[in-house]
């Protein structure tokens, strides 16, 4: 399977043992509503895929990885590196820089990262945007704390200095990776899932839909990122697609560290006539938003209408 070469928050890699056996066969059009690390999307067997997200950063980093030949990626990542003089520790080790496994290379890598945030966010403001700019988003990604992705509102990327580089294994799943998305029959659109075109699609496509979760915290729904009201919408869309003839697949949890999500609840429970809840067993240990407390119960379903 391809992994994801972004660290995203609530990832499905890790479960797609469980999950791709149970998505229907002989897909036509695969859409990846959330699509985030495109886990899914990468590893569907499909005619054509739609990779959505809200995230325009995210998905032209996918654009510029379809679109632009892998050799020029991986060069223009190793320049980056050595103009910002990041470390590298799969060239040179930890001693090189006077860093510890343990602690990391945050102290080494610091103010060349800072450097390099500040240059990528002023092409964002001079509006010079390309395919370089987005492999200089990938590398800021990369040193970034936890590997993770935050701009704040003006579009400026503003997360710290993390304790990581780009080693053999990150530049291994962004070869496969590209190599599977310039191989596939794909394209990416970035809207809200209330203005998704589903008019096009028939009984032979598929919707997977993997929403942020309402009773977990996480960066997509905080500050009102997500609510009740982006829940109860999600769900009338799903029985939209349902009233279509379109098949559909839901991530999400019904019960989490003591909460529960009574608006799932409700709707699984009204239409077991129609939908049903298959219970999935995975921990999210590489996540942000679950703990890895393994008495937090945390009840994950993947819900079906085929």
């Amino acid at each position: 399977m391809i992994q994801s070469p972004l660290n995203y928050t609530g990832g499905k890699f890790k479960l797609l043992p469980q999950i791709l056996p149970l998505f229907p066969q002989n897909i036509n059009v695969f859409v990846d509503l959330f699509c985030g690390g495109c886990n899914v999307g990468i590893n569907v067997d499909c005619n054509r895929v739609i990779y959505n997200d809200l995230n325009e950063n995210l998905l032209y980093l996918y654009n510029t990885f379809k679109n632009l030949d892998k050799q020029s990626v991986m060069d223009w990542i190793y320049q980056i590196i050595d103009k910002y003089d990041l470390s590298l520790v799969s060239k040179y080790g930890y001693d090189h820089y006077n860093c510890e496994s343990s602690a990391g290379l945050g102290d080494y890598n610091r103010d060349k990262f800072l450097k390099l945030r500040a240059d990528f966010n002023e092409k964002h403001a001079k509006g010079t945007i390309d395919y370089y700019y987005y492999v200089m988003l990938y590398v800021i990604i990369v040193y970034a704390f936890n590997n993770q992705i935050r701009f704040n509102s003006n579009g400026e990327f503003n997360l710290p200095v993390g304790k990581r580089d780009f080693n053999k294994k990150m530049e291994q799943k962004l070869s496969d990776f590209i190599d599977r998305i310039q191989e596939q029959n794909c394209r990416f659109t970035c809207c809200d899932f209330r203005d998704f075109d589903t008019s096009a699609l028939t009984a032979n496509d598929f919707v997977y839909v993997d929403p942020p979760y309402l009773i977990t915290c996480a960066t997509y729904n905080e500050q009102g990122g997500w609510g009740e009201t982006e829940e109860k919408d999600l769900l009338a869309f799903l029985d939209k697609l349902h009233n279509q003839g379109v098949r559909f697949a839901l991530s999400n949890v019904l019960r989490s560290k003591g909460k529960e999500n009574h608006i799932l609840i409700e709707w699984v429970n009204k239409n077991t006539d129609k939908y049903r809840a298959i219970p999935l067993n995975y921990s999210y240990s590489n996540s942000n938003y679950q703990t890895k407390d393994k008495t937090s119960n945390s009840e994950e379903v993947l819900i079906v209408n085929y």
